[in-house]
């Protein structure tokens, strides 16, 4: 089926970590050129938290504010700017930084690390996946992932799902009651030239794929049959985010490689026939002030 995509917002180098909260609207970052910013339910953009760089995912925490990525995952204050960290590098001997992030349904929080510098011209090295309890305890656990992109769980929480863009493989882990992760299997590939980036999972439990230079979404059945492409007018699609009150918004966001200009990357909206799982808020536990 060949969608209509209606482009809503526009101007951004890198756009990723489309988070919808439902009170507000779509929280979203420019990795390139720093800050977030929220797309309102009236369809206005404000900037909701300058300049910091890097934001590849985002959550909502339970006690107000956002969790993000980029040189640390920190939780960010929405009314004041006020920032606390929840897991930093000089844990993860090796590390450059956090990449993409999600949420189970205990409010841990589950990020994969990077080992190099992606925008560095660095070669690749394997970085690893890690969970951060609810008391703000971290544990690693899985390796191997070479450039770790999106994360999402299967509507019953038994199934992570994780993009590794340089193996061009989306893992799937089933996961145990306690957070931990078995060892990992090959989900979906994108073909010889794809490039697995955010996903979000329907629920339907088909997963929905970023193709970082297909210009489309690949929408794959539970049991990892292709389902259909939703063509995207910008290449570069790195995330997605369902949204609205009954979750059948579909977000689709770009980075502007590939496009007419540096700072071309844009939002995308489409209704969609599958509603989408609400990501859970966050629960770790807040460092003190």
């Amino acid at each position: 089926m060949q969608r209509k995509l209606e482009q809503v917002a526009t101007g951004y180098g890198l756009i990723e970590g489309p988070v919808w909260d439902p009170a507000r609207g779509l929280y979203f970052s420019d990795v390139l050129n720093g800050g977030v910013h929220l797309l309102d339910r009236s369809g206005s953009v404000s900037l909701v938290m300058p300049k910091r760089r890097g934001i590849g995912g985002m959550a909502l925490h339970a006690s107000g504010g956002l969790v993000v990525g980029g040189r640390d995952i920190a939780w960010v204050s929405l009314s004041g700017g006020e920032t606390r960290p929840l897991l930093s590098l000089d844990k993860i001997p090796g590390a450059t930084g956090f990449n993409d992030l999600t949420t189970d349904r205990a409010g841990r929080i589950y990020v994969g690390s990077l080992a190099f510098r992606v925008f560095g011209g660095d070669p690749p090295r394997p970085g690893h996946l890690h969970v951060i309890d609810l008391d703000g305890a971290m544990r690693t656990i899985s390796d191997g992932i070479l450039l770790t992109n999106g994360l999402g769980f299967s509507p019953d929480g038994r199934r992570l799902y994780h993009s590794d863009a340089r193996a061009n493989i989306v893992r799937v882990y089933d996961v145990a009651s306690d957070g931990k992760v078995a060892a990992w299997r090959t989900f979906a590939t994108l073909g010889p030239d794809g490039v697995p980036d955010g996903l979000k999972v329907a629920g339907d439990g088909s997963v929905w794929l970023a193709d970082a230079h297909g210009g489309r979404v690949a929408v794959f059945d539970a049991d990892g049959t292709h389902r259909e492409d939703i063509a995207v007018p910008l290449s570069m699609v790195t995330s997605l985010c369902f949204g609205g009150d009954d979750l059948r918004d579909l977000y689709v966001v770009t980075g502007s490689r590939g496009g007419p200009s540096d700072n071309c990357g844009s939002i995308f909206h489409t209704r969609v026939d599958v509603a989408g799982l609400a990501l859970p808020p966050a629960r770790v536990a807040l460092p003190a002030p």
